[in-house]
């Protein structure tokens, strides 16, 4: 049984002056009508997943009836509601009522405006670091610190303390669109694969260090407002944890400062630290975060082929992580680190 029925047949039939239609042929007709449509559609849809889409568009029934030599549809799309009628004499059949336009008022109607097209534009960021006055860039008003950006105030012993303005931060338009896409699709499309390539991004892209401090208040904002909410939970310790390599470079990389008076020993102890932070703070929620931290302090620790102040950062780092981690770890491979001294 076809699901076009036999009074849409007869309809379509006396629009176009068939009048004297059989009614044995209406079923025939009916179920042909139904075999065409779904021909049509089987290679709309097809072309729509070639284009990467999951929205069927009238493109795409356009392209169908190419593909099987048919004329395609012509016309233009009107921004107004479909209105429906009712067929006189017919219960349940609707048609769309069609204004009759004159031809003239749609030659004398004024042209649309022509749809911008896709374009890339290229600009310098800065040119042998100096950077170029064009309106692309942030005014260089905005990005040099003041003059004197300290102001004297007075207790009431007389006695002066200097307060330290706070700087203004400036970020550019692409890194502020960067920012609130980022943090749309942690809040509302963790799942998808757009959300994959973005932590791909943050994890490889070196532009997005001015990112890093709105991002770790945001991850901490979200985390307080949000302990109920378990997949966002687990997509913001997904972004943590494209910051955490940088927070192990400064744990158990090789050389860190450039001058001999440089404290290293005190930064690596201070990492130290904040990674048993993070992981006391963060691990329930991201339950591979210290086992991978510790399987990096680990291999730092047992490498023969490391620098004293990496194997003193690791042994630093698995030590903050608790006496758990030192007596299950550390101790047993003693006696195979002295070897390696």
């Amino acid at each position: 049984m076809s699901i076009v029925p036999k009074e849409t047949i007869e309809v379509i039939a006396q629009s176009i002056g068939i009048s004297n239609l059989s009614p044995d042929v209406l079923p025939a007709l009916a179920a042909d009508a139904e075999y065409r449509i779904r021909e049509i559609m089987q290679e709309a849809i097809k072309c729509m997943r070639h284009s990467k889409r999951t929205t069927l568009s009238t493109d795409d029934v356009d392209s169908a009836l190419t593909l099987r030599n048919v004329e395609p549809i012509y016309g233009f799309a009107s921004g107004d509601p479909l209105r429906f009628r009712r067929a006189a004499g017919h219960k349940d059949l609707f048609y769309i009522e069609e204004k009759d336009v004159e031809f003239k008022d749609v030659i004398e109607a004024p042209l649309p405006k022509a749809p911008l097209d896709t374009a890339l534009f290229a600009h310098w960021l800065a040119i042998e670091g100096v950077q170029p006055a064009i309106p692309e860039n942030p005014p260089l008003e905005a990005l040099a610190p003041p003059a004197d950006n300290r102001k004297a105030e007075y207790k009431e012993d007389g006695v002066p303390v200097d307060l330290k303005i706070p700087v203004k931060h400036v970020l550019s338009r692409e890194l502020q669109l960067y920012y609130d896409k980022i943090t749309e699709l942690t809040v509302n499309k963790s799942n998808s694969p757009l959300f994959k390539e973005a932590l791909a991004s943050l994890a490889t892209d070196p532009g997005l260090h001015p990112l890093v401090p709105y991002f770790t208040y945001f991850v901490a904002d979200e985390v307080a407002r949000n302990l109920n909410n378990f997949d966002l939970l687990f997509a913001l310790m997904r972004l943590l944890h494209q910051s955490m390599p940088s927070v192990m470079t400064c744990l158990v990389a090789k050389r860190l400062g450039n001058k001999f008076s440089d404290n290293h020993w005190q930064l690596r102890e201070f990492t130290a630290k904040l990674v048993a932070l993070i992981c006391r703070r963060y691990g329930h929620v991201y339950h591979s975060l210290q086992p991978r931290i510790t399987k990096t302090l680990l291999h730092a620790y047992l490498d023969p082929t490391k620098a004293l102040p990496q194997h003193y950062g690791a042994i630093q780092g698995l030590a903050a992580l608790g006496s758990g981690v030192v007596r299950l770890l550390v101790l047993p491979n003693l006696e195979a680190y002295l070897r390696l001294l």
